[in-house]
């Protein structure tokens, strides 16, 4: 089966794609562009894998489905395109790098610039019905980023894990603290920014452990 995502992840995803869970789940995302309105575009379904490599990779931060309006999703958790408002969680991210780190807000909610310093931002279902969140949960996508996370932690250790919340907290469950670093808080959304996002302090945790094993930190 032929899925376009950059040769290094489909060498070490390449099992995933040949079983039957994947060959429903392609059926499915296929027939759904086909019929309806479905963020984000086909070209960018894979566009957190295209962005980094997992060769690469400094810091993980696990999504839960695209933004839902439109133009917003582009494939990278949390991010939107050049141009769309921020979303309130975005909204609330930014606040906390500038409170943590010192940076100012940036004008753009496009988060390519850290995915190309080596933070992969993933979504754990990749595709979603306009104005339906969470409408493509349950086809398949969570055991294929399941299969994403275990491949990284079997593949790459003193990685960064941002697990924002207890859904991003459970599926990165599999990650050793031993050999990484795990950083928990409740969801950057409003309804819950203010029980321990705000002041968690992740940004610059990230970036010390990053220099203290060797590695470049990520400018936010």
């Amino acid at each position: 089966m032929d899925v376009k995502i950059s040769p290094r992840w489909k060498e070490l995803l390449g099992a995933e794609f040949e079983k039957p869970y994947f060959a429903e789940l392609v059926r499915f995302v296929k027939q759904e562009y086909a019929t309806r309105r479905v963020f984000p575009a086909g070209r960018n379904i894979f566009h957190a894998f295209d962005m980094c490599d997992p060769d690469d990779i400094k810091v993980v931060v696990i999504g839960q489905d695209p933004y839902h309006g439109e133009g917003q999703a582009h494939g990278l958790c949390f991010s939107v395109n050049d141009g769309v408002p921020f979303p309130p969680s975005l909204v609330n991210i930014f606040q906390e790098v500038r409170d943590d780190t010192g940076a100012a807000v940036p004008a753009s909610g496009n988060l390519d610039r850290w995915a190309s310093q080596g933070v992969l931002l993933l979504n754990a279902v990749l595709t979603v019905r306009a104005h339906e969140p969470a409408s493509h949960a349950g086809r398949g996508w969570e055991q294929f980023t399941d299969a994403v996370v275990r491949a990284i932690a079997a593949h790459r250790d003193r990685v960064v894990y941002m697990l924002w919340g207890s859904y991003a907290q459970r599926k990165g469950a599999i990650v050793d603290p031993a050999r990484n670093c795990i950083l928990k808080a409740v969801h950057p959304s409003p309804l819950s920014a203010y029980r321990g996002f705000f002041g968690c302090r992740h940004f610059s945790q990230a970036n010390a452990y990053l220099e203290a094993n060797g590695r470049t930190p990520v400018v936010w």
